[in-house]
């Protein structure tokens, strides 16, 4: 099976490392034309785009502010055109220990939620408003197992911010399927990225790896051919779907 993303514009959140990065390597690969966004990592976004194979563009934006994310698709598609497809990838998971006073524990459920939850749902609002004027388009959430099966309880935040993104995907799958629009949801588990190695520095390798299925850790490029599919066009009818991308260690 060739999958062929010619004449697709995909833009990719968090795409200067991890995950990101892998899914707009394998995405330019495979023909499409990729905006690379970044928050502060620059020089990792332009040293990403020296070597992806098909033309790309750099694009900063901060998702802890969401007032900065508002008309940021907008502006894109004035600059570049309309886009196919979102990878919504960025995301931050921040410990909050339960015996934090409130205010503090505060700060980072709040945090957590403008980027994981409010300021994706607002790139998801843009990108729909375009994708129906444009005849349709694809939008691959990255949530969590976390979503699903929960987490410790030094990242409660985390696990709800990324179960909204669940109902989020799925009312837009439901809702704008037949303008064309189809939406997706991937349910990583640990994955070697930075954000991860953070936690496994805490917790230790050993524990994570005792929690899966298999003899080891997922790689952030296990998950681009999925990624990848889904933008393609190839699994359309799976609109609305959660994928699990976790090593069995969480099936439902």
């Amino acid at each position: 099976m060739n999958i062929s993303l010619e004449n697709q514009r995909i833009l990719v959140t968090g795409a200067s490392r991890g995950i990101g990065r892998a899914v707009a390597k394998q995405l330019s690969e495979s023909g499409a034309e990729v905006i690379i966004h970044f928050n502060k990592n620059e020089d990792a976004a332009l040293e990403l785009q020296s070597i992806l194979t098909k033309s790309s563009f750099l694009a900063q934006c901060d998702l802890a502010n969401p007032k900065e994310v508002v008309g940021f698709i907008p502006s894109l598609c004035e600059k570049y055109g309309k886009l196919t497809a979102i990878v919504n990838n960025a995301g931050v998971s921040i410990s909050a220990s339960d015996t934090l006073e409130t205010e503090e524990w505060l700060d980072i459920w709040q945090r957590t939620m403008d980027i994981n939850a409010t300021s994706l749902g607002i790139l998801c609002k843009e990108f729909v408003d375009q994708a129906r004027k444009a005849g349709g388009g694809r939008v691959v959430n990255i949530s969590s197992r976390a979503a699903f099966r929960g987490d410790t309880t030094d990242y409660i935040a985390y696990a709800a911010s990324k179960g909204a993104v669940v109902s989020l995907t799925r009312t837009i799958a439901r809702h704008y399927g037949k303008e064309g629009i189809k939406a997706f949801l991937i349910a990583p588990g640990f994955t070697r990225t930075d954000m991860a190695n953070e936690i496994l520095s805490e917790y230790g390798e050993g524990f994570a790896l005792n929690d899966i299925a298999l003899p080891k850790l997922t790689e952030p490029e296990d998950l681009a051919p999925m990624i990848t599919l889904l933008c393609s066009g190839m699994a359309d009818h799976a609109t609305g779907a959660s994928i699990d991308i976790n090593a069995g260690s969480y099936v439902h």
